[in-house]
């Protein structure tokens, strides 16, 4: 990334494509995202083989001129269908080479996204497929049962069920909903048990067994022995005991495990895979009368693009996964004589994260340059101020570490000095001006050292720019800051100019750690994002993309910062694009509802102050009106920065 970044300053020409290399879109796209001739990022479909982009630029002026403001989070609606369709595709082109007897069953979890719009999308279009929905909560199961049509895709039950889940799930099934209730503690066969029996409705039973195999990358807690959901071998085989002394064995038709949300390596799931087969021939010779095999999620988005087992990539395809699950299974049942199950996938995150894109503008830049440093030393400036002009003056390539240690020690003394009373401001100020042209100074000359002192990395760093963007990471891009996870970021247009800026982008929360400073680089994560110098005038859009898994349900209200206004887009096979549906995001009435305040009692108190202070002469009638109504159109306007 260096030497593009010196490059781009002694260039003339830049190109597109210099750019994908730069942000690596091509590599984590998918295919999915690409740059335009124009230098804007495209969002790309296929229609019987022909592919079709349309201009995120395009799409934000759709939006806009529909009343939405920045920030928006944009859903595209072909990439949701398109993943769907090519998990499902390539587990039966998988099934088909192998010769599997079985077949294949997509489940969607819900807590991965539980936005209406998006369990819409994946009920009406995965209907084709026999998509289902998984449910860890009463809540999800109604989501799902009002959003599946009767013996079409599995509805998969887990985590805690109480007595009115399960009465729910057991009506169900006579209905017609394949609803599964997937064993966790032991502590719910009891509770099966009696509702089933009240009811006179046989469950479709799983049981969870915690594997011993553990997974590389963040979620590997969800794996092991010491997972928290799941049965032991000797709850197992207990449970095993106590359907059949209720006469129910035959109800146990599952077998399930989870090993964790984001997999990398293709090595961990094949070996999970081949853990429970063991556990399915067994309990299929101890009777259960076994039919499906539930692997859970743990299918990767290669979010940086490296193709790696690095906790945020992957170093598999999705035609492997699909393969290496199904010949796994093969190769463990055949030798048993036990029947193919149907496989059942949780995929979560890889079949949402490419279908949403954070957009958002940039409000301000905070640039770390010092101002031209005179020669001249003015009559009676202090002598630790000169030492440092005299630093500036000795910088060379052999001296840059003992340059950089007497800056600081002479800056450090001049601050002193200054608590002290014993030097004004604007002596501080030349000071504070002298030291970071060294620093910069310092920075320059490393481009052309071979060996960087330890104590200097970092140092181009630390004269990042800071690009102030109109969102919040608390409320749209959670994980950034809870588990440090890297999202592609970069900007949506000016991709023909050469980004001669580097900066981290901070939000418009008061809190220092709302902001994004790890980012996708060539060789890992790095610390800056090349960005473009801004225009007066002119917007600077940023997209933050496959941001489709948790974001929107793991956001909180850090600063009253609320939902941000969401379109869902639809490309159409002409080219063009339709905003399918569109919802304003919360405004600030909405947000301080949620926080257990009245917006009408908050205005009627306000309406109190301004006329007290008009009985004492503060303010006019007239003016009195026109604060309440600023007052009342801010409980109505959007809780993010507005133009």
């Amino acid at each position: 990334m260096k030497t593009a970044a010196v490059r781009s300053l002694k260039t003339a020409a830049w190109t597109s494509a210099e750019s994908a290399d730069l942000y690596g879109i091509r590599s984590w796209g998918a295919g999915y995202f690409d740059l335009g001739e124009d230098g804007s990022v495209t969002v790309n479909v296929n229609f019987d083989g022909k592919r079709l982009g349309v201009s995120l630029l395009d799409i934000i002026a759709g939006v806009q001129s529909r009343g939405l403001q920045m920030p928006v989070l944009l859903r595209i609606e072909n990439i949701l269908d398109a993943q769907i369709s090519l998990l499902n595709e390539s587990f039966g082109r998988a099934i088909r080479t192998l010769g599997y007897l079985g077949e294949y069953r997509g489940v969607f979890p819900i807590k991965v996204n539980q936005q209406c719009q998006v369990i819409g999308e994946i009920a009406r279009f995965g209907a084709r497929y026999g998509h289902g929905l998984e449910a860890g909560s009463k809540a999800e199961l109604l989501i799902a049962l009002a959003s599946l049509d009767p013996d079409s895709g599995y509805i998969v039950c887990n985590g805690y069920k109480d007595s009115e889940f399960v009465s729910l799930g057991l009506q169900a099934l006579k209905l017609g909903y394949r609803c599964i209730f997937v064993i966790e503690t032991p502590t719910e066969l009891p509770i099966i048990v009696e509702e089933s029996r009240r009811l006179g409705i046989r469950p479709m039973l799983g049981a969870r067994v915690k594997l011993a195999a553990r997974v590389g990358g963040h979620w590997t807690e969800s794996s092991g022995d010491r997972s928290l959901f799941g049965l032991t071998t000797a709850q197992i085989v207990q449970l095993v005991d106590e359907l059949r002394g209720h006469g129910m064995l035959d109800c146990l038709q599952l077998l399930h495990y989870h090993l964790g949300s984001q997999i990398p390596n293709i090595r961990d799931i094949r070996s999970g895979v081949l853990e429970a087969c063991r556990y399915y021939v067994d309990l299929a010779k101890e009777g259960a009368a076994l039919g499906y095999l539930d692997l859970g999620g743990g299918l990767a988005v290669d979010y940086d693009g490296s193709q790696t087992n690095y906790g945020f990539s992957k170093n598999y395809s999705l035609d492997e996964y699909c393969s290496d699950i199904v010949e796994a299974i093969m190769s463990t049942l055949d030798p048993e004589g036990i029947a193919h199950p149907v496989i059942i996938t949780e995929s979560g995150r890889a079949t949402v994260a490419y279908s949403s894109v954070l957009l958002f503008n940039i409000l301000d830049v905070t640039h770390f340059e010092p101002a031209p440093v005179p020669e001249a030393r003015p009559k009676g400036e202090h002598e630790l101020i000169g030492n440092l002009r005299e630093s500036l003056k000795g910088i060379n390539p052999k001296n840059l570490q003992e340059t950089f240690n007497d800056a600081l020690y002479y800056r450090e003394e001049i601050r002193d000095l200054f608590k002290r009373g014993q030097i004004r401001l604007r002596a501080l100020s030349v000071a504070e001006n002298i030291f970071l042209e060294i620093v910069r100074t310092i920075a320059r000359e490393m481009q052309g050292v071979k060996r960087v002192p330890t104590s200097l990395e970092g140092l181009e760093e630390s004269l990042a720019d800071i690009y102030y963007g109109n969102f919040s990471v608390f409320q749209s891009l959670p994980d950034v800051w809870a588990i440090e996870q890297v999202f592609p970021v970069m900007p949506v247009h000016r991709h023909n100019e050469a980004p001669t800026r580097q900066a981290i982008i901070a939000d418009i929360t008061c809190d220092s750690d709302g902001k994004i400073d790890r980012f996708i680089g060539p060789r890992g994560v790095r610390k800056t994002l090349p960005v473009h110098p801004l225009v007066e005038g002119e917007p600077y859009y940023f997209g933050v993309f496959l941001v489709g898994a948790y974001q929107e349900t793991l956001g909180d209200l850090h600063n009253l910062m609320g939902d941000t206004n969401v379109a869902s887009v639809r490309i159409n096979e002409d080219g063009t694009f339709d905003v399918a549906r569109e919802m304003a995001g919360d405004s600030i009435a909405d947000v301080l509802s949620y926080v257990e305040y009245q917006p009408q009692q908050l205005l009627e108190q306000f309406r109190t102050t301004a006329e007290q202070a008009v009985r004492k002469g503060r303010i006019s009638v007239g003016e009195r009106q026109a604060v309440l109504e600023a007052f009342s159109a801010s409980l109505r306007g959007y809780t993010y920065y507005e133009d």
